[in-house]
């Protein structure tokens, strides 16, 4: 018994997300103290960002494909995948109206009296150009890579799902050697996920320079009366995971905080490094832990990361009114309606597009007539501080939804995830 409970004790110093938690603190007092500094610590964070990406494409492809063709059944399949699309609609759009609904309520821009003629229209644009390569038929087509290798290097991951949907299809289609190939992508998942080990254990060192970079380059007085919107998306965003992921979980049997409490290594990574990409393989591997099915897992979590965005639903309606506001720009409800069915189609153009937040509003606001493109400009200063609030807002909502298609599927019982979340707890006492 002794030695059992001093297995699994592991030293404060060396649990991961102390580290990380220790060195987004140090981040910020460096980025505070010593701004110049902590703008030079950038390459620190944007190289572990890289080191990550650069697994994210063949993990996805080998769990994606092991999932689907594991399942044998393409009834089965096809189930499932209408279930969480289903599900990914109806949520996701319940953001987009929660998002509206705050907006209108707190109304954080009135008053800006913001003139568009004294900002800079190079800024907005840039981001249009981005915008309009992901947007109408454009989008479509540009979910067909050019080569099948080519998927993995576009950096675009609903390439790398299209690959992997026609790959695990065609394991299935073929006879007895398809148990060979479909243990070939097992074993490589496997070495995959390995190397992602490794790479995470740098996360710490990522954060500290992510944060300094942020609060340095930046400044916490810079935010101005943006600080309104800000606080009025993170406590949007606070309720939204309260209260629509908090019913969802409940109605799957479990807590949302004892789940929060089950992943909080990778909440922490996620904040630390301000995107969710880089936690993927962690939340995969737990969510098994939970009795998730392995098939269900590498099915919803992918797609997820392009159809299932709450997160940037609620940035983007949330934002651009605040725009129209700052503007003194009028919107009725038949605009705002408007505002909310583009929103629900540019939103899906969002996976594998650096800023991909500020991309899609640039979409949705060029759609929608009256709100000035150049206002966009006003939001470059604090998108940072925005889009850790977007990666934790969409990381959680993605688990939820694993959750909640494995208990519709009926592969796991509610009694079976208290079980589970409670071994979990013992072994971090």
């Amino acid at each position: 018994m002794e030695s059992s409970v001093a297995r699994v004790r592991t030293p404060w110093y060396q649990v991961l997300y102390v580290q990380v938690l220790l060195a987004v603190a140090a981040g910020i007092l460096i980025g505070a103290f010593f701004p110049e500094f902590g703008k030079s610590l950038k390459p620190l964070g944007d190289g572990f960002i890289k080191l990550v990406k650069m697994m994210i494409a063949p993990i996805i492809f080998c769990t994606v494909v092991h999932g689907i063709a594991s399942m044998g059944d393409l009834k089965r399949l096809g189930r499932t995948g209408f279930k969480t699309l289903v599900y990914f609609e109806v949520v996701s759009t319940l953001a987009l109206v929660i998002g509206l609904v705050v907006v209108n309520s707190l109304r954080p821009g009135e008053g800006f009296n913001l003139d568009v003629r004294s900002l800079d229209p190079g800024v907005s644009q840039s981001y249009l150009t981005k915008a309009h390569s992901t947007g109408k038929s454009d989008f479509f087509l540009n979910i067909i890579p050019s080569s099948f290798l080519g998927a993995f290097t576009s950096g675009d991951l609903l390439q790398v799902l299209l690959i992997a949907i026609l790959t695990a299809l065609a394991i299935t289609l073929l006879p007895q050697r398809g148990q060979a190939v479909l243990h070939v992508v097992e074993e490589g998942g496997k070495l995959f996920f390995g190397v992602m080990g490794i790479v995470v254990k740098a996360a710490p060192i990522g954060a500290f320079g992510a944060m300094g970079y942020t609060v340095g380059g930046y400044g916490l007085a810079s935010l101005n009366k943006l600080l309104a919107l800000m606080m009025g998306f993170y406590l949007t965003s606070g309720i939204f995971v309260a209260v629509v992921l908090g019913f969802i979980l409940r109605c799957s049997g479990i807590s949302l905080f004892r789940y929060l409490a089950y992943i909080k290594d990778e909440l922490l990574l996620v904040l630390g490094t301000s995107s969710s990409e880089t936690a993927l393989p962690g939340i995969m591997k737990k969510l098994e832990g939970l009795g998730c099915a392995k098939s269900t897992v590498g099915l919803v979590i992918p797609t997820g990361y392009s159809f299932n965005l709450d997160g940037t639903n609620i940035y983007m309606t949330m934002a651009a009114v605040f725009l129209a506001q700052a503007t003194n720009t009028h919107l009725d409800l038949s605009h705002q309606i408007t505002l909310l069915l583009v929103a629900m189609i540019t939103s899906k153009g969002a996976s594998g597009v650096t800023g991909a937040g500020f991309v899609t509003l640039a979409a949705t606001l060029e759609a929608v007539p009256g709100i000035p493109l150049e206002s966009l400009a006003i939001l470059v200063g604090i998108d940072r501080f925005m889009s850790e609030c977007r990666a934790l807002t969409n990381f959680i909502g993605n688990g939820v939804a694993t959750i909640a298609i494995s208990r519709w599927e009926g592969e796991v019982s509610a009694k079976t995830l208290q079980e589970n979340l409670g071994r979990s707890v013992l072994k971090t006492l």
